[in-house]
């Protein structure tokens, strides 16, 4: 008999953590009647528990979500870019993050596909590396590095009892990582002329060493494979799991293998959330026969909103990744960071419900505290606020205030149904104004700031700062006192 776990007694719930990479919100057919895409998985998912509307990654990029997901931290306290090739570890040495909570509480903690948060490879390259090569192409080579050697302050340093994985899809060393050694050493230089074709986009892969016979096509039928392999694994497991599995789709580059050619109606992009979303589906049939479905908490969310090709696909399919949004990947406009965001609580989220909460994957960390009924150390989660009661539908929402942030000096601020755009405008990537003409966005209106009522413009299209200047002063004021001394407690 499944015995559901009851959030307020502490019991230790496993918790599957699923992180779509460039994914929008506009994808989900659960949240986008006009999709281009079919994805029954993620839209079953939702069906069986809570979907927000209103869930937000911390960043418009990569590794500043990630950070911020696995610390309960806002990457802006810290950093603001993502983790180059060969770069270090983002995390500092005394910064409890989510695997290391749960592993002080007994769980296993397995990290599985993309991480892109840093190692320490200055551990493994050899005293005489050069790079060579210039501007884009300049990289290491297969030979600078003693591969047999552990590659440290990576994810076992920081909580994870083991990783298998790439670390990022686009970076060098091209080759399986397990643990902290490479599987097979990288014995010549990435070349995507020896690859398949790319279906759409670029391959947008830096240079560097890879190992022979490197396919990415492979990349997300091997981390499923490995994804399925694990769950089934704990089935009659006295000790609790956390497994992180990160996707690293349908960022670029955009490579549907071939059985899922025509799946959507969006062109290859579409084709490759459709094989995420079949991932997904084989992930979450792998807990269930584990016999642990019920006693596991799912959690379905996106590092960002989707890239720049969202345009172009827009005007070929008509199919708006971000809808109802604007902007994408990068942007401090809504499309940038308002993202998928599902949780499934067994015994606690009612199946089928919504919520309209303003939540951000920042507060996942606090969440899962409470579960463990574990305080949170002084310093420790400072942005995380738990979403329990909103879980439960005991309150409409736990906070008011969100801070939005891609690039060093440009924010957006969210109070209630105001948002501020502290910044030029929202756009860090390419504007396009076809894009605007055919979603019948205004002229430029020269206003120094944007101000949106997002209750009745979700879309953006209506900047109101000129009604409304006693407005703009309190947002600054609160954006002010929370990048100096954080979120007030609701």
């Amino acid at each position: 008999m499944a015995v559901h776990a009851d959030a307020e007694s502490g019991q230790r719930l496993n918790v599957l953590v699923l992180y779509a990479d460039d994914m929008g919100f506009g994808d989900l057919g659960v949240q986008n009647s006009e999709s281009k895409i079919p994805t029954p998985h993620l839209d079953r998912l939702a069906q069986e528990g809570m979907r927000f509307t209103d869930g937000h990654s911390s960043s418009g990029i990569c590794t500043p979500s990630r950070y911020a997901l696995l610390t309960g931290r806002h990457h802006w306290r810290d950093f603001h870019g993502i983790v180059g090739a060969f770069g270090k570890s983002v995390f500092q040495a005394d910064q409890l993050t989510m695997p290391e909570m749960l592993k002080q509480h007994g769980y296993v903690t397995a990290a599985i596909g993309k991480w892109h948060l840093g190692w320490d490879w200055d551990a493994i390259k050899k005293p005489d590396a050069k790079m060579t090569g210039n501007g884009r192409k300049r990289s290491y080579g297969p030979g600078d590095f003693d591969w047999s050697r552990p590659i440290p302050d990576g994810p076992l340093a920081h909580g994870f009892d083991t990783y298998f994985g790439d670390t990022v899809i686009n970076f060098p060393p091209y080759c399986w990582i397990e643990n902290d050694r490479v599987v097979s050493a990288p014995d010549v230089m990435m070349d995507t002329a020896i690859w398949k074709p790319i279906k759409e986009g670029n391959w947008e892969c830096r240079p560097g060493p890879m190992v022979s016979g490197w396919d990415p096509y492979q990349n997300i039928p091997t981390i499923t494979a490995k994804g399925v392999e694990f769950l089934k694994s704990r089935r009659g497991q006295e000790d609790p799991f956390f497994l992180y599995f990160a996707f690293p789709s349908p960022h670029a580059p955009i490579i549907p293998n071939d059985e899922f050619d025509g799946r959507s109606e969006a062109g290859p992009y579409g084709d490759f959330v459709c094989e995420t979303d079949d991932a997904c589906g084989r992930l979450l049939r792998a807990l269930e026969e584990s016999g642990q479905a019920e006693n596991t908490v799912v959690i379905f969310t996106a590092d960002n909103g989707p890239e720049k090709y969202a345009y172009k696909r827009s005007a070929e399919f008509d199919h708006w990744s971000a809808k109802p949004f604007r902007g994408l990947k990068r942007d401090i406009y809504e499309g940038g960071h308002h993202v998928p965001f599902v949780i499934k609580w067994p015994g606690v989220t009612a199946p089928g419900s919504v919520s309209d909460a303003i939540v951000s994957q920042v507060d996942l960390m606090a969440t899962l505290a409470e579960m463990l009924q574990f305080e949170l150390p002084e310093g420790q989660a400072k942005d995380s606020f738990s979403l329990m009661a909103v879980l439960k539908e005991q309150t409409e929402t736990v906070r008011s205030a969100l801070v939005h942030n891609t690039r060093q000096g440009e924010y957006a601020i969210r109070d209630g149904k105001w948002l501020l755009v502290a910044a030029k405008d929202g756009y860090v990537s390419a504007r396009n104004k076809d894009w605007e003409t055919k979603y019948n966005y205004p002229a430029d209106d020269k206003q120094p700031v944007e101000l949106y009522d997002l209750s009745i413009d979700i879309g953006q299209r209506d900047n109101v700062a000129a009604k409304h200047p006693e407005r703009i002063g309190i947002m600054y004021t609160l954006l002010k006192q929370i990048q100096t001394s954080g979120y007030a407690a609701e």
